[in-house]
């Protein structure tokens, strides 16, 4: 990775450095009981973490199901974006899904996020439909994004 940051599958013990990131990043974050549930009961979930001085800075899920992989969020903090460490991130999971077999990936954007739009598009996203009233803060459209791997 760059310089001092480093990038590691997370524990349960980075969730509440998720947790901060999470609510830095979403108007409408996920509950940490969620996430907790992701780590504990949820079999298909893997959880990235990118680590700088020892504080989670950024992190991804994904749940890999058969041959299919689901990116459920993805967020880097603030003060690091502008750095391609949410390129790098999502670039190592989706290796991470093709080492466990699968062959596409799948997400959501909401139709106003330009940036990550366009973060998906260079690594090869194609959209692929929409999810009307997908996001119940707004009743935002998602678009529905895959690739194949």
């Amino acid at each position: 990775m760059m310089g001092n940051i480093t990038l590691r599958k997370a524990t349960l013990e980075d969730l509440a450095g998720i947790m901060e990131v999470e609510h830095q990043s979403f108007s409408l974050p996920w509950t940490q009981d969620a996430f907790y549930n992701e780590f504990v009961h949820n079999q298909f979930a893997e959880y990235m973490v990118l680590i700088h001085e020892e504080k989670v800075i950024g992190y991804c899920g994904v749940w890999i199901i058969i041959d299919e992989a689901h990116i459920t969020n993805i967020a880097v903090s603030p003060s690091f974006r502008g750095k391609k460490l949410g390129e790098t991130l999502l670039g190592q999971v989706m290796n991470y899904a093709r080492l466990k077999g699968a062959k596409t990936v799948t997400l959501e954007v909401r139709v106003s996020n330009s940036v990550a739009r366009s973060l998906y598009k260079k690594l090869g996203f194609k959209e692929g439909g929409i999810r009307k009233n997908y996001y119940s803060d707004n009743q935002e459209d998602a678009i529905v994004m895959w690739v194949k791997l």
